[in-house]
């Protein structure tokens, strides 16, 4: 049974004593520490109990600081980690500073709404999804009997997007990036645009991996866990030939986070805000499509490993020619 008593002036302890089992905790409300209570007698009666003593004496901000320090470096994708979590660990001190012990999927529930209304669906199931990874690294260690992220209803997403570079908005944008101060930022832009490559790809592409006597470009590491060769257009072999390279290390020496900031700064100044980075991968994709390549020989260069996500440019293939078909009734009539 709980005992709930007055701790000082300011403090109310429940102890629960069941079945052998004794658990106490001080809490600042006497709700809070009745609910606590009532969890605790449940678990005991449903005998699923686990002691979570160091749930409760460690905060999701020293959760998270660990896996900063030991799991993301070890990652692909880590820095990209780190950026999230130091982003989220400022803005949401309320939630960070809890114990992992109090820790609710209302908690996560609420973040997810509050997210909505800045970002798309697609970004906060990716937060979510990093979360859920961070609480499941320490969650048997701690006591945890649920990832409280795990439960959380992911929005629904239709990050689908179909935004082309009109005529003339290349080179603007390219003029633009040519009057910033990153050098690098405009050759990253051409070779998205005339090579399909993630950003990603293209900030890890180095030196011994491109071959410009076959014009290839190998990646040994991409997104879905496949190496594949990237064929490289005339445009993108003269522009890699005349970038200053040695026989080893990076391309393209930019951090994403420089990338991203040179990008956003020229498509503002050439007002094309509503062009991000990885629509030049969609331009790239949509030309090969126009310029009569089939779907395996798109997929072999883009990496897809669903066509699915192909099947898409298939209408544009199919109003491009009919477009074709159009011009040539006109100029036989």
């Amino acid at each position: 049974m709980a005992t709930i008593h007055k701790r000082g002036a300011w403090q109310w302890q429940a102890k629960v004593r069941k079945k052998g089992i004794r658990a106490s905790k001080t809490f600042e409300t006497k709700a809070e520490a009745e609910d606590w209570a009532s969890v605790i007698e449940s678990e005991i009666v449903r005998g699923v109990y686990v002691d979570r003593s160091m749930a409760e004496r460690t905060t999701f901000r020293e959760v998270i600081e660990r896996y900063i320090k030991e799991e993301a470096p070890r990652h692909k994708g880590g820095q990209s980690e780190v950026l999230r979590l130091e982003r989220f660990m400022r803005e949401e001190c309320a939630l960070v500073d809890r114990t992992m012990a109090m820790l609710k999927v209302s908690d996560f529930e609420k973040y997810r709404d509050k997210r909505l209304e800045k970002i798309k669906p697609g970004s906060i199931k990716r937060e979510l999804g990093l979360l859920q990874i961070v609480i499941e690294h320490v969650r048997r260690d701690m006591g945890l009997l649920e990832n409280p992220v795990k439960d959380v209803k992911r929005p629904r997403v239709n990050d689908q997007r179909d935004v082309r570079l009109q005529p003339g908005e290349e080179e603007t944008l390219l003029e633009a990036l040519e009057e910033g101060r990153n050098p690098w930022a405009k050759a990253a832009v051409i070779l998205a645009i005339e090579t399909a490559m993630r950003r990603g790809e293209l900030l890890e592409l180095r030196w011994e991996h491109v071959d410009l006597e076959k014009s290839v470009a190998h990646l040994p590491k991409t997104k879905n866990g496949f190496k594949r060769d990237v064929p490289l257009s005339p445009r993108a072999k003269a522009l890699l030939k005349e970038m200053p390279h040695s026989i080893a290390g990076r391309v393209l020496p930019l951090s994403p986070n420089a990338l991203k900031k040179c990008f956003e700064r020229a498509r503002t100044k050439v007002g094309l805000e509503h062009v991000n980075f990885h629509d030049l991968r969609h331009e790239a994709t949509s030309r090969l499509f126009e310029a009569g390549w089939n779907i395996m020989e798109v997929a072999a260069v883009t990496g897809h490993r669903d066509l699915q996500s192909l099947k898409r440019y298939t209408q544009l293939r199919a109003e491009d020619l009919a477009k074709k078909m159009s011009l040539g009734v006109e100029a036989g009539a």
